[in-house]
């Protein structure tokens, strides 16, 4: 058996102890694949192993990536900054983006997906721990971005993405993610059902507050020799 299958049955196995810790039901976090950087043959052995979900982060690598593996049933995830330059590319190879962080890149996405493709699910990407040095809307602005990219077309707001400052302590972990879930569940909005939360060092800690979708690149693939 593969490192990479070997991996992916851990993980697997992580999310799902999580979920009944949690008391979540089975089944009810999805794993996102972070392949940024990793070759092609990595992504095959993880998609022979069952993997469906794969996260990109730099628009060249992923589309010569799709254009090599354009006969897989693959769901591509975009997970990086978003230049606007960058938007009709992402908005017309990609069936989920996870960081839209303001309205200037929603509005470019709605107005350049393909309109013979399905509407673009996309996730706010909220700055939850207030980094500097993070993209992301700040957690008090989030409402009001919410009310202005719910009403564009061709794209579907699904929910948010959040990557908080590196902590080791459980609760500390769990606390940016239950105060973000609980805002957006306070808007009360039937669409907005994703919460793309948690990495390896946080996977339980997120999925106890809500997370629909981890993403994990190193503890899968390993480092880039």
């Amino acid at each position: 058996m593969s490192q990479i299958k070997q991996h992916l049955i851990k993980i697997k196995a992580k999310i799902y102890h999580a979920e009944i810790a949690a008391e979540r039901e089975k089944g009810s976090v999805r794993l996102l694949a972070v392949s940024k950087n990793k070759p092609l043959a990595s992504i095959v052995t993880a998609y022979q192993a069952g993997q469906r979900l794969f996260g990109e982060s730099y628009l060249q690598e992923a589309l010569q990536k799709q254009q090599a593996l354009a006969a897989f049933d693959i769901s591509w995830h975009f997970i990086g900054p978003i230049q606007s330059n960058k938007t009709k590319a992402i908005a017309a190879n990609f069936s989920w983006v996870h960081s839209v962080d303001r309205l200037k890149i929603a509005k470019r996405l709605s107005e350049q997906r393909p309109k013979h493709l399905p509407a673009l699910n996309i996730c706010l990407q909220v700055n939850i721990s207030n980094e500097k040095t993070k993209a992301g809307v700040m957690l008090e602005e989030l409402p009001r971005l919410i009310d202005e990219v719910v009403e564009l077309p061709h794209i579907c707001l699904r929910g948010v993405m959040a990557i908080p400052e590196p902590n080791t302590e459980f609760e500390r972990q769990c606390q940016p993610y239950r105060e973000l879930y609980k805002t957006v569940k306070a808007l009360n909005l039937a669409t907005l059902d994703t919460f793309s939360f948690g990495m390896s060092g946080d996977l339980k800690a997120a999925i106890a507050e809500g997370s629909t979708i981890v993403r994990v690149g190193t503890a899968l693939f390993g480092e880039r020799l």
